[in-house]
């Protein structure tokens, strides 16, 4: 069969003649310079024409991509917001921080847990918690032997060590061993102009933790005792207190004491106050963390010229912003007596046109300064229950990882989104692949009959120029 019939066989058998460019054929052919294809180019443009589903597909992809990565970004900031309210209804939260001040910090200061119970204390430091400590005799250096003998340490609670040299031993080496003995003392070699000492310190204060050195022995050492272990004496609201440290707890629940010095009859005020720095820095972080919110739900609602943001339809979003402009109207009214602070506006946080709040620094300082339990009630409430509650409860709805609207949403997109790839996928798979592989055959075996057909034609034109002839 001739090159020219086995062209139209093949353009004619071809079960994918639409997707072959018949008119780069031809000119090939007949009226190109040179005949021949550019399969790869060839190939490429009909696959590329077959794969517009693809196109489309990808497109949507795209689209769920953003919504994806935008309402991930407003679920975070969300979830921020519904931090800052659970803080504002926590027990141990920002609203229940003390601060405590003393009328002479140079003798005794004090915190407070979240929490404790405000008021004043009166605080007498009569004496402070004293460690005991024992030194040795001066020898001339930490690495100087010592004279064979022994001494033994007895502690507070009655148990004995007894450390012998035999004329080997350093400074250095017996304070290895006293600390090797776990008896709650600190050994170490104290070095100055005079020479080196071997220094013995009980690890706590108190008369518990009180000790002795001695023994027949131990003179050959020259131990002295430099400090007596004993308790610190104060009163407190006129109790007297004796502690074995100069951290005193427990005496006032919530309060931690710190003697500093001792001023035996003098009394020391301690006031425990509500902290308004940390309640207003709580607030307006409240504040902050409302408008990114809001500002967000808005900009997914605003025509920017040709279009809306991508979560224009989303009715999850859509329900957010209404909730949140919703609970700027909370209420809160007292089981009995009145307040001064019934809702964000009485704090001073105001709402502008564009939904975002904005904090009168003043007024909010002269709420917490004045009547600084009517904002606690605000935000929680007589049990828990108060603004803060509320709206921690709407934002939940829509942040909770288990079944919020948000994470509801987001699955539903990312199954979207596999859907789509997997149809990308089979149609490359099961159409694409199989496509490509059949063109590339086709214009293939047509690129090597168009090769010889010039040839073919010659031998024609040859043959036809002697039946002339013979004619």
């Amino acid at each position: 069969m001739s090159s020219v019939s086995s062209l139209n066989s093949l353009l004619s058998s071809s079960s994918s003649t639409s997707s072959i460019d018949l008119s780069s054929i031809l000119e090939a052919a007949f009226g190109a310079s040179s005949p021949g294809i550019d399969v790869t180019s060839a190939v490429n443009a009909a696959v590329t024409a077959a794969r517009a589903p693809e196109q489309a597909w990808q497109s949507q992809e795209s689209t769920l991509q953003s919504q994806a990565s935008a309402l991930t970004q407003i679920q975070t900031d969300a979830s921020t917001l519904d931090n800052d309210v659970q803080e504002l209804n926590s027990i141990t939260g920002p609203l229940s921080a003390r601060s405590v001040t003393s009328s002479n910090s140079s003798v005794v200061s004090a915190s407070a847990a979240s929490g404790t119970t405000a008021g004043n204390h009166v605080v007498v430091v009569n004496n402070l918690a004293t460690t005991a400590s024992w030194t040795s005799g001066v020898f001339t250096s930490s690495s100087t032997l010592l004279p064979a003998g022994s001494f033994t340490i007895t502690t507070g609670s009655g148990a004995t060590a007894t450390i012998t040299t035999d004329g080997t031993q350093s400074l250095a080496d017996v304070a290895n061993q006293i600390n090797g003995d776990s008896l709650g003392l600190s050994a170490s070699v104290v070095n100055d102009a005079t020479g080196s000492r071997l220094a013995i310190v009980a690890n706590t204060s108190g008369s518990t933790a009180n000790f002795t050195v001695g023994g027949t022995g131990s003179a050959s050492f020259g131990f002295t005792q430099a400090a007596t272990g004993g308790n610190a004496s104060l009163t407190v609201d006129g109790i007297t207190i004796s502690s074995a440290t100069n951290t005193v707890t427990g005496v006032v629940p919530g309060l931690t004491l710190n003697l500093l010095s001792a001023d035996p009859g003098v009394q020391v005020t301690l006031a425990v106050t509500p902290n308004t720095t940390q309640a207003a820095s709580a607030i307006n972080q409240f504040v902050s963390d409302y408008n990114t919110v809001i500002k967000e739900l808005s900009t997914q609602f605003t025509f920017n010229g040709t279009s809306e943001g991508v979560l224009a339809t989303d009715s999850s979003v859509r329900n957010l912003q209404s909730a949140l402009m919703g609970s700027l109207g909370y209420t809160y009214t007292p089981t009995s007596g009145t307040t001064t602070v019934s809702n964000l506006s009485s704090l001073g946080i105001s709402v502008g046109n564009d939904g975002t709040l904005s904090v009168d620094a003043s007024a909010l300082q002269s709420s917490l300064q004045n009547n600084f339990g009517d904002v606690q009630s605000f935000f929680q409430g007589t049990s828990m229950n108060g603004f803060a509650n509320s709206l921690d409860a709407q934002l939940t709805s829509f942040t909770s990882p288990g079944d919020g609207a948000f994470t509801v949403d987001l699955q539903s997109m990312n199954s979207q989104y596999s859907d789509l790839q997997n149809s990308i996928n089979n149609f490359e798979t099961n159409y694409i692949t199989p496509l490509k592989a059949q063109l590339q055959s086709e214009y293939s075996q047509a690129e090597i009959l168009l090769q010889q057909l010039p040839a073919e034609m010659q031998q024609i034109n040859t043959e036809l120029g002697l039946n002339n002839t013979k004619s």
